[in-house]
């Protein structure tokens, strides 16, 4: 949407108003067309006119919200002011946000119904217990991802993640540092032990330490102070993602790929969470049809993230299902489709050949198709993530790498190896089980949250 530029709303008598007003906080306020618990329904948009604020809460809200920084934590803290649980007094008061911040009442009400069976899904009740959750898609669906207040969490949470990876690589860096008075021989030595050590692997750490050398040789010194930089910039510049086109003929199909046990399902989740909160209608398909419950596991989290839902059942054919998955995403106007696949297999038949006969049939039924192949990556496994994406690139293809459970290792450090031994785009990391917890994954502030520098 992108509605950060100003906020859209003027006081003015209430007799003046133009427009639709948000309902009173006060329960007996609420609009006939809400649902049992005080949850608004989703319903079409009016005709657009002018709208003000009209009742006093509206208009002391409006006057606060004018005063404020310009930041969605600082605009969602006023909102809430008085707010402890939901209700219909939540639901007012968000709606009347998206509406200042220029969005139309239909997705205000869209919005709202949505997280309002997301609550009841999670058994969620006070503020506390989901206020995260709800700046994290007042983000997503205001189109304020990249706004400096997301950003400044985004690089807290990373940083949170990645302490332990910092205490294993950072501490003997600093180390380094203070027992050095050159950056010599025997300097490079150490920090490529210090590297191999940190899961960075042998040919990468090889790699870094000589393109830290080359640009010590070309900034002409030889000042340890100096090294904390340029790892910074190397880091930053390792992760820069190629332009491609991004363009599809709709639905856009991503084949979600990689070994049982990293996460695939709860990142398709996630990743179906987000396209569902930028607006997009999101179908996820159950093509894992070898393991256990993989199905019935996909489908819950389709239920809970609003997606839609295809499968077929335990043994079924897979490139069917990707195959009329396809069908159904056409026919009923879905924007995605994400197809879970198998991360080993309970036959004799051969993963990989599995895989390449499933991008053939999508192929063959939407031109194109897939138009992106994640791979996904539990970072804990370390040097195993290295030796997955090389196989799974060879016999599969993969676009971009979603590396989950960066949170809570020492092992980050194959996120180094991966951009410079395949140079495939990371582009999400699964920091936490929350569905926020699943973020876009950014060079620099990678290399800030890991050196602990700003």
């Amino acid at each position: 949407m992108g509605f950060f530029s100003k906020l859209k709303f003027w006081a003015k008598p209430e007799e003046e108003a133009t427009g639709p007003r948000a309902a009173p906080e006060a329960a007996p306020g609420i609009a006939p067309d809400t649902a049992p618990d005080g949850a608004p329904a989703a319903r079409p948009a009016p005709q657009e006119a002018a709208v003000t604020a009209g009742e006093p809460w509206q208009r002391e809200l409006t006057l606060a919200l004018r005063a404020a920084e310009p930041r969605l934590s600082q605009w969602l803290a006023l909102a809430l002011q008085g707010v402890t649980e939901k209700g219909p007094q939540l639901w007012a008061r968000l709606e009347f946000l998206f509406r200042a911040l220029g969005a139309p009442e239909a997705e205000a009400r869209d919005f709202t119904a949505r997280f309002s069976a997301w609550l009841d899904a999670m058994e969620y009740r006070r503020v506390e217990e989901f206020r995260s959750e709800l700046q994290y898609r007042l983000a997503l669906a205001l189109d304020l991802e990249d706004e400096e207040d997301e950003r400044s969490r985004l690089l807290l949470k990373l940083s949170e993640g990645l302490e332990k990876t910092r205490e294993r690589i950072t501490q003997r860096i600093d180390g380094l540092l203070s027992d050095h008075k050159t950056m010599d021989a025997g300097f490079w030595e150490e920090l490529e032990e210090i590297l191999i050590m940190a899961d960075v692997g042998y040919e990468a750490a090889r790699d870094l330490t000589a393109r830290l050398q080359a640009r010590a040789r070309k900034a002409e010194t030889t000042d340890p102070a100096a090294f904390k930089g340029f790892l910074a910039e190397e880091l930053a510049g390792l992760f820069k993602t190629p332009r491609r086109i991004s363009a599809v003929n709709p639905p856009e199909v991503v084949l979600v790929i990689g070994v049982n046990g990293v996460g695939k399902t709860t990142t398709i989740a996630k990743l179906a969470h987000r396209a569902q909160m930028q607006g997009r209608k999101v179908l996820v398909a159950a093509g894992d049809t070898f393991r256990a419950a993989a199905m019935e596991q996909l489908q819950v989290w389709a239920g809970r993230v609003g997606a839609g839902f295809y499968g077929k059942g335990e043994g079924a054919d897979p490139a069917a299902v990707a195959f009329e998955a396809v069908d159904k995403a056409v026919r009923e106007g879905y924007d995605i489709l994400f197809v879970d696949t198998a991360g080993r297999l309970h036959t004799k038949t051969n993963l990989m050949e599995e895989l390449k006969k499933i991008r053939a049939v999508l192929g063959k039924k939407h031109p194109g198709a897939p138009h992106r192949s994640i791979l996904v990556l539990d970072a804990t496994t370390g040097q195993n993530a290295l030796s997955q994406t090389k196989l799974f690139s060879e016999a599969a293809g993969v676009d971009e790498i979603v590396l989950t459970k960066l949170d809570g290792t020492a092992k980050g450090g194959v996120v180094v190896a991966i951009a410079l031994q395949f140079g495939v785009p990371i582009t999400f990391v699964g920091l936490g089980e929350k569905m926020e917890d699943l973020r876009p994954f950014n060079g620099r502030d990678f290399a800030a949250a890991l050196l602990g520098s700003d």
